[in-house]
């Protein structure tokens, strides 16, 4: 009997090498970044993570820190996107500018750096979701597909998520 040799993805093994490094969450982030914008595509790429209590969502990394610092916090209002992405953890797909103009308060700043599609990716433990890796490009860039490719490095911010601090 022949054995295939077994391939390992590249980005994901460049993703988890970063977990062990000792600079963290900085290389994990770093690390998601490039990853994402290789086997994705992004012009912006933000981390945020959730909090269920006080409703609040924190962004913890961006590829953009100009216009979307690090610490920025915002309420987020009850409706169908957080109802799908915060309650059941389904990924939420914008195709157009007008998707995000119902959805995002900040749509004039997302179109004014180019991207007018957004995939929110969540990330869960436990049947919640503590974050999303958030990723923005130009008009109708995202599709079903991508939520499987981006399913594994969501995941793989994990541990950054669990971890006391996030800074």
């Amino acid at each position: 009997m022949t054995r295939t040799k077994p391939q390992a993805d590249p980005l994901l093994c460049a993703v988890a090498v970063a977990q062990g490094r000792v600079d963290q969450p900085d290389a994990l982030f770093a690390a998601l970044d490039e990853a994402v914008k290789s086997a994705i595509g992004h012009k912006l790429f933000t981390i945020l993570t959730y909090d269920g209590d006080s409703g609040e969502a924190a962004r913890i990394y961006s590829n953009l820190p100009g216009p979307y610092p690090t610490g920025g916090r915002k309420r987020l209002a009850p409706g169908p996107w957080t109802e799908a992405v915060l309650d059941r953890g389904e990924a939420y797909i914008g195709r157009t500018q007008a998707d995000l103009r119902m959805v995002f308060s900040d749509h004039e700043l997302i179109a004014s750096l180019g991207c007018e599609s957004v995939l929110n990716m969540p990330v869960r433990w436990r049947g919640r979701t503590l974050g999303s890796l958030n990723l923005l490009h130009e008009a109708g860039w995202y599709g079903e597909d991508d939520v499987a490719a981006c399913l594994p490095f969501a995941q793989l911010t994990l541990p950054a998520l669990l971890a006391p601090a996030h800074f």
